[in-house]
């Protein structure tokens, strides 16, 4: 489970900007928790270039440079059921240093009894420093398992000092590691790192579909879930020849089969989304999905969420990071204070990160639950101003 993710120099952050999945000292949606003390959601609204789908793709690019030389190999590693999308590492462009500074990431995760935390500092795309850490829950110091400064490699006791310390400067060490040797914490790691589900648009139906359609019993859950959003579908397949859907429809006792695109934007969005919400919940995965909220009916968001926060649904505390316009779902009925994320852009294109529980109203105080988080928003309170506010404001109008 995610604890934690840090980052600095990336694409519109220059300074260091941390997204928390730790929950906060609040009462509200105490029993949606997941692991200890975990929030099973988190979600970041902002305007157009304000950086939101930048923080997103940072915790992909991570993820993603990690998992890459493996899935390049093809060898040693679990077969994919989502493609991976490879997010390049950039630097914050608006300032002349920053080509020349290190990217800089910073992940705290927990399995079963450890919470591990990897660090990966990249510039040009060669290896800067890494270094991975792990401490036992509730223990009070943490054991080095690697360590990487300008090219030098020392290792911690749960390494065989006999392991090779000579990696190509482009090559995650971790990565290195899981490739060519077997080693029970790295495979541990490396296993978390895959177990990630990041949604990639460059292949809407993805292997998922075709996983959902070859098992019987998530075929049917499936259809299930349609129903339950109000989508009357009674069956469909996946057709291996064509590489479409083919959906099934009944009208008047007789079945009618459809193909996929001529469902409403809405319908083929599930389709979409839907595989990967049900594959993260059944591994207890973390899914990071970018404008979640696109082409959905605010009702079928508000049932998304909810299989993350319902502790009956979300058994393995599988968690949901994702971007949203949706002003329907900002309110305290539907998120924690702590879930609710903003991304802003100032005046030197510098993009912030900060969560509703951070806000303080006019009175030194948090906000409170009983406000009107969207028209709050939308008056601008929250610092990531919408263009509508802007525009009135401006007098874009007049």
């Amino acid at each position: 489970m995610l604890c934690q993710f840090s980052f600095s120099n990336f694409r519109s952050y220059r300074d260091e900007t941390v997204l928390d999945f730790q929950a906060g000292n609040l009462t509200e949606f105490s029993d949606s928790l997941v692991g200890d003390n975990l929030l099973p959601v988190n979600v970041i609204y902002g305007p157009n270039g304000g950086g939101k789908s930048n923080a997103v793709k940072a915790v992909m690019c991570l993820i993603s440079t990690v998992l890459k030389p493996v899935y390049e190999t093809r060898t040693n590693h679990h077969p994919l059921v989502v493609p991976l999308p490879i997010i390049p590492c950039v630097p914050f462009c608006f300032d002349d240093d920053a080509a020349n500074e290190p990217t800089e990431f910073l992940v705290h995760f927990r399995i079963q009894d450890y919470e591990y935390r990897y660090y990966l500092s990249l510039l040009n795309g060669n290896v800067v420093s890494e270094s991975l850490d792990r401490r036992k829950n509730g223990a009070s110091r943490s054991a080095k398992i690697f360590n990487r400064e300008n090219g030098e490699i020392t290792l911690g006791a749960s390494i065989s000092k006999s392991i090779n310390t000579s990696v190509n400067s482009k090559m995650p060490y971790l990565s290195f590691l899981f490739l060519t040797y077997s080693i029970p914490v790295i495979q541990e790691v490396q296993d978390w790192f895959e177990s990630c589900i990041m949604r990639s648009y460059a292949d809407p139906l993805a292997e998922a579909m075709i996983m959902i359609a070859n098992n019987e019993e998530e075929h049917k859950r499936f259809v299930r879930i349609l129903n339950d959003c109000g989508i009357d579908i009674s069956d469909f397949k996946y057709d291996e020849d064509k590489k479409d859907i083919i959906v099934t429809r009944q009208l008047n006792g007789k079945s009618y089969e459809l193909p996929y695109e001529e469902e409403s934007d809405g319908t083929q969005k599930l389709f979409i989304s839907l595989p990967l919400v049900m594959l993260a919940l059944q591994r207890g995965s973390l899914l990071v999905i970018d404008e979640l909220d696109a082409k959905l009916h605010p009702k079928l968001l508000r049932y998304v969420i909810a299989m993350f926060t319902n502790p009956n649904v979300n058994k393995k505390g599988a968690q949901l990071l994702f971007t949203s316009h949706d002003m329907s779902t900002l309110k305290s009925s539907v998120f924690r204070r702590d879930e609710i994320w903003f991304a802003a852009a100032g005046n030197d294109k510098k993009s912030e990160l900060y969560s509703l529980y951070e806000i303080r109203d006019e009175s030194n105080d948090r906000i409170r639950t009983t406000a009107a988080y969207d028209k709050q928003y939308l008056e601008g309170r929250y610092g990531a101003d919408p263009y509508l506010q802007n525009m009135i404001s401006g007098g874009e109008w007049s």
